[in-house]
């Protein structure tokens, strides 16, 4: 696949793509002709002089990366297998750690690739796809893969639409299929995850860090209640960690079945605990209507989600959603409260803390925060790569 065209770019931008900012951009691609997915092309300044080489991949959160700055590197097979080599070699540790058997080996841009991602799960390889652009060099990194690691399976999933919808299947590449669910260890937990199912595998590996924090050090002997609850993941660690009782609350109803598992497969009795399908909205307005208070609320939202009455932007909305759990959560209590949204940073998260406390006429203090854990490798010319924001708030009385 040779370079074939050059993409000038504006004037205004031209030293941010030299500083190695890696997305290609609207801005970018505005005013060129017809690409076709996965094609390579130069970025070239004004006077035709070269910036860096990229493909084109629509997806998201642009239409492409920039994968060199180097005018006389191939693109090719060898290209990708040096890329995922290094990134394997700064994951050793997690490797050789016989507690956590789930993590992320491959973490597009941040890794040098953007448009795809790699996860490990005790032996099996999960590729994440983002566009079709990506997804043609797919035989390279698979061929990667298979020169580098010794693997039981390795699996794919297509997160981009093809002829406007997303095609469903198992995902199986190359090795023995797996019999499902796998089990992979956190920390010392159990999670029970599926490669042949829907988009997300029944965990986010990205919480590693926080469900830990939940678990060692403020669960004990506390009422929790889990908002958005997914599988229950942070439900388990909250349980683990010697919670009186655990409340998981989500709109899906595939989550009360994945729920029961995750809390079965640690040896939980999950009767104990309450697991509830319903608009996380309406149980807010539920537990004020029956004064119910917990010691911590663990807000994990979508950044964006719709049910039939509601709809939720964590960037419009998420100042009242913290609102909606500060009225509920006890005096000394612990609020977590999570965004994965790229399109706000820390400063402006703690700006809708403190607006939300404010307008409930409460006082807080931030206790811990967390972003990314290390596996999820970024770099500081993409800091909307470093997408996870999370904060500990205790909501202190009067």
């Amino acid at each position: 696949m040779g370079t074939e065209l050059n993409i000038k770019v504006r004037s205004n931008l031209v030293n941010k793509y030299k500083g190695g900012y890696p997305l290609i951009t609207k801005q970018v691609m505005d005013h060129t002709g017809s690409v076709e997915e996965g094609m390579l092309f130069n970025l070239v300044d004004e006077k035709n002089s070269f910036i860096g080489k990229g493909y084109y991949g629509k997806q998201n959160k642009g239409y492409g990366w920039v994968l060199t700055k180097n005018k006389d590197e191939k693109i090719d097979q060898p290209f990708f297998e040096r890329k995922i080599r290094t990134a394997i070699d700064k994951r050793k540790s997690f490797f050789r750690d016989e507690e956590t058997t789930a993590f992320r080996v491959f973490n597009g841009e941040g890794d040098g690739i953007g448009g795809f991602t790699i996860d490990y799960f005790d032996g099996y390889y999960l590729i994440n796809w983002y566009s079709e652009g990506i997804y043609t060099f797919n035989e390279h990194v698979i061929t990667s893969l298979k020169n580098l690691v010794e693997y039981k399976a390795i699996y794919q999933k297509k997160r981009f639409r093809e002829d406007g919808k997303f095609i469903e299947e198992d995902g199986f590449v190359d090795g023995e299929r797996g019999q499902f669910p796998i089990l992979v260890k956190e920390n010392g937990a159990n999670f029970a995850v599926y490669f042949n199912e829907e988009a997300m595998v029944g965990v986010f590996l990205d919480q590693r860090d926080v469900r830990k924090t939940i678990r060692d050090k403020y669960a004990q002997g506390k009422t929790v209640l889990n908002t958005f609850s997914y599988t229950g993941a942070f439900s388990v660690f909250a349980a683990l960690g010697g919670a009186v009782k655990t409340t998981s609350v989500d709109l899906a109803n595939r989550s009360l079945p994945k729920t029961i598992e995750q809390f079965s497969v640690n040896g939980i009795d999950y009767e104990a605990q309450d697991i509830i399908v319903e608009d996380v909205f309406h149980y807010f307005k539920y537990a004020v209507k029956k004064n119910l208070k917990f010691d911590m609320v663990i807000l994990d939202p979508p950044s964006f989600a719709r049910s039939k009455k509601f709809s939720f932007s964590a960037e419009k909305d998420y100042k009242n959603l913290l609102k909606e759990a500060i009225a509920i959560t006890e005096n000394n209590g612990i609020i977590v409260a999570s965004t994965n949204s790229a399109s706000f940073d820390m400063k402006k998260f703690k700006g809708f803390i403190d607006a939300a406390f404010k307008e409930s006429n409460s006082k807080y203090s931030i206790v811990e925060e967390f972003s990314l854990p290390k596996d999820f490798e970024t770099i500081k010319q993409f800091k909307e790569g470093n997408y996870l924001k999370v904060a500990f708030i205790k909501k202190l009385k009067g």
